[in-house]
């Protein structure tokens, strides 16, 4: 039987019974960095470029550095056979620590990290979407920049995507052009050529983003035109691949599961 299992301080167990003070700046106040990253057969997928990422996060919030592979590694294989999860979604949790009140940063060196491994099979269906009214991407924030526990903004937009009659929500960037999906990266395929915004836009430097980039599948280009009848889109992360065939109730040229799947399973190689 497969179950969802967590590690944390050297303790081993299930994600609801093992505890985080309650003084965490993670928990507090949304401070730090996580990773997911798809587990197939017990082998993590495309792990160097998350702790790459992970790592460049770092940097970029003024943390400590994040545990590198020697440490991951050897937890990821006894989270797999504590679980009996060999196809699971592995999170890796990076928190400044705790610290009194207030926001100011303690120096680094108290962070806190932690774990956990659930059974999970990747997503090919197609949704439906709509443009937020209500939220957009700050093109400038470095918290666009890097994968921060701070998601209540993509929280947001998919109530308001849900109160719509929809799946899932795009959001915009502070200069009004599409920039990605709640929690998954964009690409559009226009005059048979794939495109996806540029980080600049504000987007999320997604790992398999980099990948359709390194693998020549897309180019980086401003979408300053909405999506329209003719075009194909994608929505793309680590655990999924989902095409999208309708935008503010117009219908996209459509995507089958199996081509989605096809695209997405090509970038893991």
């Amino acid at each position: 039987m497969t179950t969802a299992i967590a590690w944390i301080d050297g303790r081993w167990g299930s994600p609801g019974s093992l505890d985080l003070p309650l003084n965490d700046r993670g928990l507090q106040l949304a401070d730090g960095l996580f990773e997911t990253v798809l587990v197939r057969r017990g082998a993590p997928m495309l792990l160097e470029e998350h702790l790459q990422r992970w790592q460049a996060g770092a940097e970029l919030l003024g943390l400590g550095a994040p545990p590198d592979r020697s440490m991951v590694s050897p937890l990821l294989t006894e989270a797999v056979q504590r679980s009996h999860s060999a196809d699971a979604v592995l999170r890796l949790n990076w928190s400044r620590g705790g610290a009194g009140r207030g926001i100011d940063p303690p120096a680094t060196g108290g962070e806190r990290f932690w774990l956990t491994l659930e059974p999970f099979e990747p997503l090919f269906s197609a949704v439906s979407t709509v443009i937020s009214r209500l939220e957009q991407r700050n093109a400038s924030s470095v918290l666009s920049r890097c994968k921060s526990f701070a998601y209540g903004q993509a929280i947001q937009a998919r109530r308001e995507a849900r109160q719509r009659g929809t799946d899932d929500a795009l959001l915009r960037n502070t200069d009004g052009q599409l920039c990605c999906g709640t929690v998954a990266n964009l690409l559009v395929q226009r005059n048979g050529i794939w495109l996806t915004p540029p980080v600049s836009s504000g987007c999320l430097p997604g790992v398999m983003r980099s990948a359709c980039l390194a693998n020549g599948l897309a180019q980086e280009h401003d979408l300053e035109a909405d999506l329209q009848r003719g075009d194909q889109a994608l929505l793309i992360n680590s655990l999924s691949c989902r095409p999208i065939h309708s935008v503010d109730g117009i219908e996209l040229s459509p995507i089958e599961e199996t081509t989605a799947r096809q695209i997405w399973t090509q970038l893991l190689k």
